[in-house]
């Protein structure tokens, strides 16, 4: 805010913030933390959860404060980073790049690897150019339809399991899916649903292992289903990764309220525009992703809309919403209310629609206590 001798009228914390700035609120997400692994720990599942949301060593730290020790990575590379910060028990959530086979050895020799396949080859090509022992989970596609081999399939997954069980590198873990179509869902309930169904064929494909005489531990997750599940079913470990910040998406399912969200970009002002009600602000694409959920009018929104005030924001601006997006440039349409109050300078606090895409954009994190978080980056 601008008073009348041009003067900006802001406390510390604000006039720190010069550029778009991923702000993290670090009481939220350590609450997300204790409650996902309480609900773990009461359904005697383990929590691995998903790092590739923080992508951060010390917010990793956190979870290793809480007793977690194994946990979920989307990459080799970040695989990498957080074995440099020794983490020893690693799952690669996405099938095998064979181009990387260097770096699996690597990593293999350091921690206990682990990765994903869904095919013979794959598994003939690691079993020439493996030096090192690890764990292998066959990945299973029970209604994404992204990657893994279809539940149904159970021919090809035994066969498969009994070609690892041979192998004199790869131990078979088990199986492992990641019910990503529970993000297209409608209603908690179909979430709900979605999980269950996802459980079950889990288990019919885990009996039809047992029966070939293999032990494998079944592994899912995903926010959404994890969140809102009441019981997890006949799993081993859960993989959930959002619900340490959620988001603007999982709060529209349902799966998180607004006060659990803990992540935002605070953003300048940079234009105003009274005859549109517009306000355009410093922070685009290149900060927030080109993610989109759909109002209440059913048009595009690329961002929650909050105000900074006393080292947090706000609650949300239910009419006003972050309506286009372009590389370094967001339009918010804006309400009486938050056009009336927002001069140009003043920081605009945007909630993310996925809180992964946007972390990811990202090298820091900056806290309310005015701390700095450093994170990997590719």
């Amino acid at each position: 805010m601008i008073d009348v001798a041009g003067n900006y009228k802001e406390d510390a914390f604000s006039k720190s913030i010069h550029r778009p700035t991923l702000l993290l609120d670090t009481k939220r997400a350590l609450t997300n933390i204790e409650k996902m692994l309480e609900k773990a720990n009461r359904h005697d599942v383990l929590l691995r959860p998903h790092f590739k949301t923080h992508q951060s060593a010390e917010v990793g730290s956190w979870f290793r404060e809480k007793g977690i020790h194994s946990i979920t990575v989307s990459s080799l590379d970040m695989a990498q980073y957080f074995s440099e910060h020794d983490w020893t028990d690693i799952t690669v959530a996405v099938p095998v790049n064979l181009r990387q086979v260097n770096t699996i050895n690597r990593l293999a020799d350091k921690c206990r690897l682990g990765l994903l396949v869904e095919s013979k080859s794959v598994c003939a090509a690691l079993e020439n150019a493996l030096t090192s022992e690890l764990t292998v989970w066959i990945k299973i596609d029970v209604g994404y339809h992204r990657t893994g081999i279809a539940w149904q399939n159970f021919g090809t997954i035994v066969d498969l399991a009994n070609t690892i069980t041979k192998s004199r590198r790869m131990q078979f873990a088990g199986i492992l899916t990641h019910a990503g179509h529970t993000y297209c869902s409608d209603s908690p309930e179909q979430i709900i649903n979605i999980y269950h169904e996802s459980v079950g064929r889990m288990v019919a494909v885990r009996d039809e292992l047992r029966d070939a005489g293999l032990d494998p531990l079944v592994s899912v997750g995903d926010t959404p289903g994890c969140s809102l599940a009441d019981s997890f079913g006949e799993v081993d470990e859960i993989r959930p990764g959002n619900f340490v910040f959620f988001d603007l998406m999982q709060l529209q399912f349902g799966a998180c309220e607004e006060q659990d969200i803990a992540v935002a970009v605070a953003c300048p002002v940079i234009a105003k525009h009274t005859s549109r009600q517009q306000l355009v602000i410093y922070g685009g694409a290149v900060h927030l992703s080109k993610e989109a959920i759909l109002n209440q009018t059913g048009l595009p929104n690329y961002g929650g809309i909050c105000q900074l005030k006393d080292h947090r924001w706000s609650a949300l601006y239910r009419n006003s919403f972050l309506s286009s997006i372009s590389q370094e440039h967001g339009i918010i349409d804006a309400d009486h209310e938050l056009f009336a109050t927002t001069d140009i300078g003043d920081l605009i606090v945007v909630i993310p629609v996925h809180s992964c895409l946007t972390a990811n954009l990202f090298g820091e994190y900056l806290t309310f206590n005015g701390d700095t978080i450093k994170k990997f980056r590719y």
